[in-house]
């Protein structure tokens, strides 16, 4: 019986006609196809609710561990959306609808897991510092988001690890606003901080 730990991704299933007869999804599937094909994740699911997404994370190969969960969808800062509805801090509270399934997913997370949400700006300005340091806390583990705009580059890639305190600036990625009313974020470029592309699966640490 293989108990090795899940590489897992989770994305949003929603998005099919953002730009005429196709959508971002369709980018997110291809995406999928190629990073099956090239043995960088184990199991995949598309889905279109946040209780669909957690309940599958909670049993999916169940009893094997969880080492790494990616997120693809649409973010805001401090905010993760499937079909625009947010998971955010307030999910992590224990009266949350939500609170309950994200235990179960924490139960099956090895000690150097690892949530990477390829979202644009969730960890920008303060609401995103607020959002990494809690769910890091939570989840007693390692996590990284993004803090511009994504797409084929993507900029403002930073990791925390549990305990931790943000250490990029909450101006970073902000093009309006202030980090503690953000209104529009740039746009990833290659010139920009801590790029990678959407080619790329690793998350160098120093970052």
């Amino acid at each position: 019986m293989d108990d090795s730990p899940l590489r897992l991704m989770i994305y949003d299933d929603t998005c099919r006609r953002d730009v005429g007869p196709v959508g971002l999804t369709h980018t997110w599937m291809a995406g999928r196809w190629l990073y099956r094909g090239l043995g960088r994740l184990d199991v995949v699911r598309g889905v279109s609710s946040w209780p669909k997404a957690l309940d599958w994370l909670a049993r999916v190969a169940r009893p094997r561990p969880i080492a790494e969960i990616q997120f693809w969808g649409h973010g805001k800062w401090g905010q993760l959306l499937i079909d625009g509805i947010p998971l955010d801090r307030s999910s992590l509270h224990e009266y949350h609808p939500h609170h309950d399934r994200l235990l179960a997913i924490r139960e099956r997370l090895t000690d150097d897991a690892l949530w990477w949400f390829r979202t644009c700006e969730t960890f920008g300005a303060e609401l995103g510092h607020r959002f990494a340091r809690a769910w890091t806390s939570f989840f007693d583990c390692r996590a990284a988001g993004h803090t511009y705009i994504i797409g084929p580059w993507q900029s403002g890639l930073h990791h925390l690890a549990p305990g931790d305190e943000p250490h990029w600036s909450p101006w970073e990625g902000l093009a309006e606003g202030t980090p503690d009313e953000p209104v529009r974020a740039e746009w990833s470029t290659w010139r920009k901080p801590c790029t990678v592309t959407c080619l790329h699966n690793t998350v160098p640490r120093e970052w």
